[in-house]
């Protein structure tokens, strides 16, 4: 395993991380702050993954004609720059206008560092590396939340921000030192040709099987982590209660990741998927139904779990599924799709709450979307475990 690429490349994905989950302890501090809505709140949400739908698509397109690594660098260069000044926001508006751009930097990075440690890895480690890619995600999530804990009551959010934004741009100058993936010497398509054959016939079903299982995950990810401080402050927990109970519960994505990652080079891409998603779904409607402090935690616990070990096995998944000369304009495609999910799953939940719809209806939605995505992956989906990338 070439723990080089995997340290540089997870640093960056470990600050993008801390940045999208301090949002989701930003917006529950906003809403006494910016005396904000539940619609409001929804869109803070939504509008970072419009913009990583946009992001993913184009970087996927990019990085098959002029390579992984440019991209890559610019991606973050981008993200960092708006996060930064995404603290200077003086209303909703101009917030909104920076988390589009952040999504924009973030959406472009995510599948093009996956495709890039996947083209480095050996077949027989290509999964687990890319899941433990994934694990520096849990890794920002729980910063973000040490950090909310201990610096919004005390500094303010702004602050909180900024020292986001800070360790970001600094691993711009760390990726610089990465090395672009043999594989780009294959022969480069248009963009046009590149769209058209992940819908030719070879292409198709893996194209169709990864859109829905992207927009599953997705939807009910952003729908359910980024409220995750919001509802227990709903449910009647103090702001700062609400982020220590959203602290414990995020550590759990530590072992959900490493799981995922032993796993996958033993059951396969497919079982982890299927068996994590169903996971997901049961704990997404015990916590939805949850009453009693306990049964919140042990269901947020088991939630972030399984949730976040079929994020790793996704990302480990989908470049598995076409050569080197369409392979990151297929993982581009997949990303935006799934983040039309990103934008309709903090919507979704935004206005329900506003509808006053029981949290036990609202994620019982939730648990229907992500078992449609781990029926897809069963019934349709084709396994990649050991597949060689160097096809072409």
């Amino acid at each position: 395993m070439n723990k080089k690429i995997l340290l540089l490349t997870g640093l960056g994905w470990m600050f993008d991380a801390m940045d999208v989950g301090i949002v989701s302890f930003i917006a529950a501090a906003l809403v006494g702050e910016w005396q904000l809505t539940s619609e409001q709140v929804g869109w803070i949400g939504s509008i970072n993954s419009l913009g990583m739908a946009i992001g993913a698509m184009l970087a996927g397109l990019f990085a098959d004609r002029w390579g992984r690594k440019p991209v890559l660098l610019a991606s973050l260069l981008i993200f960092s720059l708006a996060s930064g000044l995404s603290a200077l926001a003086t209303g909703l508006a101009i917030f909104l206008l920076f988390r589009f751009f952040i999504g924009v930097g973030l959406g472009a990075e995510l599948p093009i560092a996956s495709t890039l440690i996947a083209e480095h890895e050996a077949n027989e480690t290509r999964g687990r590396a890319v899941v433990l890619l994934e694990s520096f995600w849990a890794i920002g999530w729980i910063l973000s939340a040490i950090l909310a804990y201990f610096v919004i009551p005390a500094y303010g959010w702004r602050v909180a921000l900024i020292i986001c934004a800070i360790p970001a741009l600094y691993t711009v100058f760390l990726r610089s030192s990465l090395p672009e993936t043999k594989r780009q010497t294959v022969k480069k398509v248009s963009f046009g040709e590149a769209i058209g054959r992940i819908w030719a016939k070879p292409y198709l079903r893996a194209t169709v099987v990864l859109a829905i299982l992207w927009f599953s995950v997705v939807f009910s990810y952003y729908g359910m982590f980024l409220w995750l401080p919001t509802v227990m402050v709903l449910k009647g927990y103090s702001l700062i209660k609400s982020f220590q109970y959203v602290l414990i519960m995020t550590i759990a994505q530590l072992p959900g990741y490493f799981s995922a990652a032993w796993l996958i080079e033993k059951a396969g891409r497919k079982f982890v998927l299927v068996s994590y998603l169903v996971g997901s779904a049961a704990s997404a409607w015990a916590f939805g139904s949850a009453e009693s402090l306990a049964g919140l935690m042990i269901s947020g616990i088991l939630l972030s779990f399984f949730n976040l070990g079929a994020w790793g096995a996704m990302y480990a998944y989908t470049p598995e599924q076409y050569p080197a000369v369409i392979r990151a304009t297929g993982a581009g495609f997949a990303a935006s799709v799934g983040r039309v999910g990103g934008i309709l799953g903090p919507l979704f939940v935004g206005y329900a709450v506003a509808s006053q719809f029981s949290f036990g209806r609202i994620f019982g939605i939730f648990l229907c979307i992500t078992l449609i995505g781990a029926a897809v992956v069963g019934l349709w989906g084709k396994e990649t475990k050991g597949i060689s990338l160097d096809r072409q």
